[in-house]
């Protein structure tokens, strides 16, 4: 069975995330949604909250399930047992770093594949942080999320308005 991971911290999933992930599906026999703990990067979302609306969100793909994950991301394929980790990217500055990610794990871990999927036209300018963004000042996302995130956001940022 080949068995790729799509990485990330997924505060929140997003479509762009979601193409990538469908494509993927697409491409092998299973795949595994990582879900990155990330507590430096403060997440909007706990962890249990970003895996469940990766879960949600990705209910409709049958090949595809969802799996927290705090340690070196080498180590966690390894215990997956996935061949290969695919990742998104938008634009020169996601390959910049993702070249250095890659060149990382390759070293680490020889028989791990690195894949990359392009962004459609439409997802290119598409970031969790954009849509964080848009949604704390009550901005509509909605095109920009699955409807599970979208009613999350809304009721995390009302949350911390004092709104609820």
């Amino acid at each position: 069975m080949k068995r790729a991971l799509t990485p990330g911290t997924f505060d929140p999933i997003t479509e762009g995330h979601l193409d990538v992930i469908r494509r993927a599906a697409q491409l092998v026999d299973e795949v595994i949604v990582s879900v990155a703990v990330s507590a430096g990067k403060g997440p909007l979302f706990s962890l249990e909250e970003r895996v469940a609306l990766a879960r949600e969100a990705t209910k409709d793909i049958p090949n595809v399930r969802v799996e927290p994950f705090d340690e070196l991301l080498v180590d966690f394929a390894r215990r997956m047992e996935a061949q290969a980790v695919v990742k998104g990217l938008r634009a020169i500055t996601d390959f910049e770093y993702e070249f250095q990610m890659t060149a990382m794990n390759y070293q680490l871990d020889k028989n791990l594949e690195t894949v990359f999927i392009m962004s459609t036209p439409q997802h290119m300018y598409l970031s969790s942080s954009v849509v964080r963004e848009i949604a704390s000042w009550g901005g509509d996302v909605s095109q920009f999320v699955p409807p599970c995130v979208n009613e999350a956001l809304v009721a995390r940022f009302a949350e911390l308005k004092g709104l609820k």
